[in-house]
């Protein structure tokens, strides 16, 4: 997480530069862990804020006139993503003073929105936003799976042969939303042999990952250049107003997502709605 003062206005905020270092620190504590698609995928950044596109290296043709050849560069614009929230100044001034109970519980909220919302984009799409979806994309029929959680590994091994047969080499990661990855942690195959580690030699040593906001799983390759993340601003923490001793802030970013190869990926069907991560 980066911080850009410019344009967020922090200076307006009446917080000490102490409990600005304290929200910076609890954001990057509760972000890391669930901005899943960051670790699987190709980053690049964070540009600044006034970086606008991402140049694509195509061009469409123009109408002209008189013997006048014309192209445009096409590009993709970067989105801005917002999550509001609120910290107490009494709060902050007692952390200040050495209180280790601090309730930042608002900004907690805000970190998990944001995390699954850029991790439902990156693997599902945002249409409205121009961000392709990694499983969308995918040319590869999503491999189904029963209910017994006992069958994953083999569902993996079907993905992973699905990638190899089309010339997609690993290694590979698993991302799984919540409930799909508290199932492969807590389940044992018969004789007791942990399903974690059998999927991880599946995956040819790569990671199983947790994603809040992703719906069953995914399975891709770890290669590199077929999934690319351009950070303009990277995530930071801005200042909107305060009321007392409300002070309302907020975390924001502005990124773009496109895929280089569709085809290096390959959904993994939940088995019920159970399975799929909600919005928070």
């Amino acid at each position: 997480m980066t911080v850009a003062r410019d344009h967020l206005l922090r200076s307006l905020a009446p917080l000490p530069d102490g409990a600005w270092a304290m929200i910076d620190e609890e954001a990057r504590t509760r972000l890391a862990p669930a901005l899943a698609a960051r670790r699987v995928v190709d980053f690049a950044g964070p540009l600044g804020w006034t970086h606008s596109a991402t140049n694509l290296g195509r061009t469409e043709a123009l109408a002209a006139a008189d013997g006048l050849e014309a192209r445009r560069r096409r590009v993709l614009p970067l989105v801005e993503a917002r999550v509001p929230f609120t910290v107490s100044r009494q709060e902050l001034f007692d952390a200040d003073r050495g209180a280790a109970d601090r309730d930042l519980g608002d900004l907690a909220r805000a970190a998990h929105r944001m995390a699954v919302a850029e991790n439902q984009a990156i693997f599902h799409g945002w249409e409205e936003a121009g961000v392709p979806g990694i499983v969308p994309a995918s040319p590869h029929p999503p491999v189904p799976r029963v209910p017994d959680f006992e069958d994953y590994p083999q569902r993996v091994a079907l993905a992973v042969t699905t990638l190899l047969e089309n010339g997609v080499g690993g290694p590979y990661a698993l991302v799984l939303g919540s409930a799909a990855y508290a199932k492969v942690i807590e389940t044992a195959e018969h004789g007791g042999y942990p399903m974690w580690d059998h999927v991880r030699k599946i995956l040819e040593d790569g990671p199983v990952v947790w994603a809040p906001g992703v719906h069953g799983g995914v399975v891709l390759s770890l290669r590199g250049g077929d999934f690319l993340f351009e950070s303009g601003q990277d995530l930071s923490v801005g200042y909107d107003r305060h009321e007392g001793d409300a002070v309302h802030l907020y975390l924001e970013q502005s990124f773009s997502f496109r895929i280089a190869t569709p085809e290096a990926a390959i959904g993994l069907v939940s088995a019920s709605d159970a399975d799929a991560d909600r919005p928070a």
